[in-house]
């Protein structure tokens, strides 16, 4: 039994963190619609490996030092940034192109790997997962824990993080949404452009700390 931490109280925090609304969830559903399920699970699953490098990480005191050095955390910040700003220009770009979107909807081999990079990217960059994680073993886990409760708590968030990050590949490359994003493709771009626009800019113009 966990002595020392109450798992319960923190997946439920986790669960709030992975399932809200945000860039990866933006992201998977993008990709899920776009570009097939395989796509969009394997972005889940980069961006779940994200959330299991940043958990242990944060297990090991590397989220409290970069929540105490203001500069590590303003580069993730512009790197995340641009990050995003870059798919806001890619969904931008697809939006205004003259052809249709069955050659976009259509997997091309070879994408599942670059979209669990992207997934990756997405969440290695992302300050949100930083403080998350780092406010989370600095406050919720105790100095003094043992390694084994360590160890189930980083399996735990990390399975939690899989099931919703896989569920939104799933719903979002079902049938019904993959031919909403058929017959409207171009606002579907333009509304992820906006999206990821508005993302990026808000994390440039956070102040940190």
């Amino acid at each position: 039994m966990l002595e020392t931490i109450n798992l319960p109280l923190i997946m439920a925090a986790a669960l709030i963190a992975v399932a809200s609304p945000g860039p990866a969830t933006l992201a998977i559903a993008s990709t899920s619609m776009t570009a097939g399920r395989k796509n969009g699970f394997a972005l889940a699953m980069g961006v779940s490996t994200g959330s299991l490098v940043w958990s242990v990480s944060a297990a090991m005191g590397l989220g409290a030092l970069m929540l105490a050095n203001a500069w590590m955390l303003e580069g993730i910040k512009y790197l995340g940034a641009l990050y995003l700003i870059y798919l806001a220009y890619k969904s931008a770009r697809a939006a205004m192109a003259s052809s249709g979107p069955a050659a976009k909807v259509a997997p091309v081999k070879g994408d599942a790997f670059r979209a669990y990079r992207s997934g990756f990217l997405l969440h290695m960059t992302n300050p949100k997962a930083i403080f998350f994680f780092g406010s989370l073993y600095s406050i919720g886990v105790p100095a003094h824990t043992p390694i084994r409760e360590l160890a189930i708590l980083i399996i735990a968030l990390w399975i939690q993080s899989l099931a919703v990050n896989i569920g939104y590949s799933l719903l979002f490359s079902n049938p019904a949404m993959v031919k909403g994003y058929q017959r409207m493709y171009r606002a579907f771009n333009a509304a992820f452009s906006l999206a990821f626009g508005i993302a990026g800019l808000k994390i440039l113009t956070t102040r940190l700390g």
